[in-house]
């Protein structure tokens, strides 16, 4: 007999934790998979200091941890497991886990975030968390004062290194191109700032460093030429990729792949799923507006099964 659930959470970051709590709290018993990486994105990075009610600041994976625990207390029922196909055809869902078991779900929440691009560099995904950073609003602070890289050339890079500019004593930017992709006001903010200087045609060729951390970038102009640069923090922006390819075949996605919820719902086109955190999200990605989506998620669903 196949298993039912009121309610299944997919993904355990901020916003699957959350909807867990939320949930379990409205006493919908729901069922969460964690996914691939339990807790999210957040569990690589070290230390979290913009996280409210955390004053002395927390590491990621401990915050993460703490919002499973708090979803544990009210009786979520967290299990480890990948969800490798969903049917959205007709109520209750039918869900597969890691290809072989089956779960039916009378209302979905999809949390399963988004997956910040990186250059592939074996010292990148050494020194992830030790001056390699995909979210300078995340981790911006730390680097007051010091010389830090941004990789990218569209408005996202843009605004990572006018915002690290405000912080740091120096913000290279590595462009690959000989152009910026971003908007012109983008484009005019960054070579206006007096603290930012565009490397043109450089690729990173790798990141150098020692047991404290980052401190310098190999970098590869189109001739030829190589040029290093000495820094205690490489940012990347070059993009997201939301975890949504599993739902496309059902659920309404914008041209990058980010879930489209409805208005200031989390509401899909399918009525009874709903979606929160940085799976819809393309803007803010941060993990209190993540936590917040979790919250209405767990509400939307819970109103749904109500009839109200």
């Amino acid at each position: 007999m196949m298993e039912k659930t009121k309610c299944l959470i997919i993904g355990s970051g901020p916003a699957g934790y959350t909807a867990a709590i939320y949930a379990s709290r409205a006493n919908l018993s729901p069922v969460l998979y964690e996914g691939l990486q339990a807790g999210g994105q957040l569990t690589a990075t070290t230390e979290v200091e913009n996280f409210p009610g955390y004053p002395q600041g927390i590491t990621g994976v401990q915050l993460m941890d703490d919002l499973k625990q708090q979803a544990l207390r009210f009786g979520a029922d967290v299990r480890f497991g990948i969800v490798t196909k969903v049917d959205f055809a007709q109520r209750p869902f039918t869900i597969t886990i890691d290809d072989c078991k089956q779960i039916q779900a009378e209302t979905v929440i999809i949390a399963t975030g988004a997956t910040a691009k990186y250059l592939g560099l074996p010292s990148e995904e050494k020194f992830k968390g030790m001056g390699v950073s995909a979210c300078a609003t995340c981790d911006g602070f730390f680097y007051r004062k010091k010389d830090v890289a941004v990789v990218g050339g569209g408005d996202t890079a843009c605004e990572e290194a006018i915002y690290l500019a405000g912080l740091a004593s120096k913000v290279y930017m590595i462009v690959r191109r000989n152009v910026l992709r971003a908007t012109t006001i983008m484009q005019q903010r960054v070579t206006t700032a007096p603290n930012i200087e565009i490397l043109w045609e450089y690729q990173t060729k790798e990141i150098t460093g020692n047991e404290k951390g980052v401190t310098g970038a190999i970098l590869l102009h189109k001739n030829g030429e190589e040029k290093t640069i000495a820094i205690d923090g490489f940012f990347l922006a070059i993009g997201h990729q939301p975890n949504t390819e599993v739902f496309k075949p059902f659920i309404e996605t914008d041209k990058d792949g980010y879930i489209i919820t409805q208005g200031k719902t989390t509401k899909t086109n399918i009525e009874g799923v709903f979606a929160a955190g940085d799976v819809q999200d393309p803007h803010y990605r941060q993990g209190i507006t993540a936590a917040g989506s979790g919250c209405m998620a767990a509400i939307d669903a819970e109103r749904f099964l109500s009839g109200s």
